[in-house]
């Protein structure tokens, strides 16, 4: 299993997270899923994330996660064993974790989990899909808190 992260080096005194703590949690997810063999986490401030939001959503301002799956698609015979990209936005989730009342760590594992969820297919438009995808995500939390 392979997880691939990119995205810019935390500097300054503001608040931190773990990268190796994050890139654990990645790898337990993906064994947790039993099978995808890899994946792309990109970590983006709030300027490149509300790019990407404009630009494949077309919804305006930064947003928490975002997902490109290769499971299907004009490249999915090219994909490998890559799942696909998952974008968490650095800034909304250390928001979102202040509001929260969570470490930044767990913020930015819940949203990990969330975009990996839709890059397998899962989606929360109807009641019935969110309700599932909600299980789902609380059994791979489980995972990662044993």
């Amino acid at each position: 299993m392979i997880v691939r992260f990119s995205g810019p080096p935390q500097r300054g005194a503001g608040p931190r997270f773990d990268r190796a703590l994050l890139r654990r949690r990645a790898l337990c997810i993906l064994r947790a899923l039993d099978g995808p063999g890899e994946l792309s986490v990109h970590l983006a401030k709030d300027d490149e994330i509300a790019a990407l939001n404009r630009e494949y959503r077309r919804r305006k301002g930064p947003t928490d996660v975002l997902s490109f799956p290769l499971l299907e698609g004009p490249h999915a015979d090219h994909r490998g064993e890559c799942l696909g990209d998952v974008v968490i936005g650095l800034e909304v989730a250390a928001r979102q974790a202040r509001r929260g009342r969570r470490s930044w760590d767990d913020e930015l594992a819940r949203l990990l989990i969330h975009g990996v969820l839709h890059l397998l297919g899962h989606d929360h438009i109807r009641a019935a899909d969110a309700k599932r995808m909600r299980a789902e995500e609380r059994r791979l939390w489980r995972t990662l808190t044993r």
